[in-house]
């Protein structure tokens, strides 16, 4: 059969551009569905994506090996009086060389403020390596760890992040520095943030040594306490203030001037208040720092006032205004001595804001230097001091707990086994005859006695 010709085609140039068949309407829907589900589930992917590559099941910073020692808190000190604002020029720029160690306990210690957390620092020319994890709340699903890598660059003033990984997520540099601010807002750390860029002008990077270039302003003490004690930390402090206030005009009624009252008649009013405005546990911790800085400062016959500024005087204060500090508590005593309410409360105020190994050394390096110059090593200080350091991490373990357990009163044989026979007053000559010096068998079997006769009570036997 032949084959028709083919029908003639016109030439491209006379061609009618021909109109496309339209769409069906159920097609165009399906593919609006579509564009609409993708806008919707992508980013919500992306964010899916992102936290599986942030979230890890374990943390890549071990916890610190090493414990704060007698020689990290000499340093400490001398750090802190080198470099006291009380003592310093406004304005004028100084310097500081701080070790690597020096960094790493700073890190250690702040971070026990953020719950399970540890951190460290690699310094090397031009740049430092910090590193950290961060326990997730129980609460979210599947838990895990947030480990954060930092690589830090020198420049002419504040360093500048160069790399950022949150667990396997690379964020860049420019994005991590433009996200900082909000980080040290999540953190609570926007004040001491703030401060910083204040202060410092420069940081300098060594083979691990960091060099801080600063200058004190004009107000270096309201600069450092509106850093330290946020608004919410200083009314509770000033609450409890005014209460040891008003404690000291009612126990001192028809008393001498020398008399005396036992730590257990402040401790129950105290947390009586910190109770009535805990609603719950992340705020009872909170009111129990307040309380335990405020007994602290009490025992060390310290006024809390000039710490919380300029303030309109509360009753308490007006009714005291012959003593521009309040009235005073007659002196605090337990086991009928006066030293104990010092050892017990502030190393219980320590252990609740840097944990009990801070509390520990700072306890220990008094005693070291008192058998070096003071009044002689003390066993039965040092037994004091784990006293109180129990009841501090008690305090923070189970706040609610804590706060009805003294606000319900408390004896003393509840906070202070009897320690009348341990060696005291020892010089640092028949420290170390007897005992060897700190770390030795004998020393270690004093501390063992020490923790045996406090697990006894039943309230300190919880702050193992």
């Amino acid at each position: 059969m032949p084959l028709s010709p083919p029908t003639p085609q016109p030439p491209p140039s006379q061609r009618r551009l021909q109109p496309k068949a339209r769409a069906q309407p159920g097609l165009r829907r399906r593919r609006w569905t579509w564009l609409l589900l993708a806008l919707v589930l992508l980013p919500a992917a992306a964010v899916a994506l992102g936290l599986w590559l942030a979230i890890e099941s374990a943390p890549r910073v071990d916890n610190p090996s090493t414990a704060v020692s007698v020689a990290d808190i000499d340093r400490a000190r001398q750090l802190l009086t080198n470099n006291d604002p009380r003592r310093a020029l406004p304005g004028i720029t100084r310097a500081v060389l701080l070790s690597q160690r020096d960094l790493e306990l700073l890190i250690q210690q702040a971070s026990r403020r953020l719950g399970d957390a540890r951190g460290r620092v690699r310094l090397q020319p031009g740049l430092a390596v910090v590193e950290a994890s961060l326990a997730l709340p129980p609460a979210l699903p599947g838990g895990g760890w947030l480990n954060l890598r930092a690589v830090l660059r020198e420049t002419d003033a504040l360093p500048q992040v160069q790399q950022l990984h949150i667990g396997r997520l690379p964020v860049p540099g420019w994005l991590a520095q433009a996200a900082l601010p909000r980080l040290l807002a999540a953190l609570n750390l926007r004040a001491q943030g703030e401060l910083a860029q204040r202060l410092v002008s420069r940081v300098g990077f060594r083979a691990q040594a960091l060099v801080l270039a600063y200058a004190w302003p004009d107000n270096a003490g309201q600069a450092i306490t509106a850093s330290l004690l946020p608004p919410g930390l200083q009314a509770r402090l000033r609450r409890h203030a005014d209460l040891l206030a008003t404690l000291g005009s009612t126990l001192a009624a028809g008393k001498p001037p020398a008399a005396t009252v036992s730590v257990v008649q402040v401790l129950q009013p105290v947390f009586a208040l910190a109770a009535r405005h805990s609603p719950d546990a992340d705020t009872a911790l909170q009111e129990n720092r307040a309380a335990l800085v405020a007994l602290a400062f009490l025992a060390a016959g310290q006024p809390l006032a000039p710490l919380l500024g300029n303030t309109a005087p509360s009753a308490a204060q007006a009714a005291g205004r012959a003593n521009p500090r309040g009235p005073r508590l007659p002196e605090l005593r337990l086991q009928g001595r006066p030293d104990f309410p010092q050892h017990l409360l502030i190393s219980a105020a320590l252990a609740v804001e840097g944990g009990g190994p801070l509390a520990d050394a700072i306890g220990l390096y008094k005693e070291v230097a008192d058998a070096r110059h003071g009044s002689g090593f003390s066993f039965n200080d040092i037994a004091a001091d784990r006293a109180g350091i129990r009841l501090g991490l008690l305090a923070r373990r189970d706040p609610l707990a804590f706060q009805a357990r003294l606000a319900n009163g408390l004896t003393e044989a509840d906070l202070m086994p009897d320690v009348s026979d341990l060696p005291e007053f020892l010089s640092a000559g028949e420290f170390k005859r007897r005992y060897g010096g700190v770390g030795t068998p004998a020393y270690q079997a004093m501390l063992r006695e020490i923790e045996v006769r406090l697990n006894r009570l039943p309230l300190l036997a919880g702050g193992r």
